[in-house]
């Protein structure tokens, strides 16, 4: 399945219900590049993992850096929870079965995670 962007409109509210089955919570592209460094290392792993015969995922961008370090961030609030990029969230029927944060175990569990 492929790897989707989502709309910068998209409410985080309805945002679980979603088809996909994983969230993918990234840094917002700035000046050509996501600004966080760990989501840009772990970006080609994603694309790799999630692309045409993997799962379905959807991507979020949760704003350049001084908006996710706002403590207003809709993604920060308790609907989500994210508390740093990148995250993915495993979703089932709905509601978050498991997550992975942070690029060192997305780097070395992502695989076997996605296939459990």
């Amino acid at each position: 399945m492929p790897l989707y962007e989502a709309d910068s409109s998209i409410d985080h509210i309805n945002l679980w219900t979603v088809p996909d089955e994983y969230i993918i919570f990234y840094s917002s592209v700035v000046d050509g590049q996501m600004w966080c460094p760990d989501c840009r290392r772990v970006d080609s792993l994603i694309k790799e993992t999630f692309g045409e015969s993997g799962p379905s995922a959807l991507i979020v961008y949760t704003g350049n850096r001084e908006q996710w370090k706002a403590k207003t961030n809709i993604w920060r609030q308790e609907a989500w929870n994210i508390t740093s990029v990148p995250t993915i969230v495993r979703l089932k029927n709905g509601k978050e079965e498991s997550r992975l944060v942070d690029d060192g175990p997305i780097l070395s569990k992502l695989s076997t995670w996605t296939k459990s």
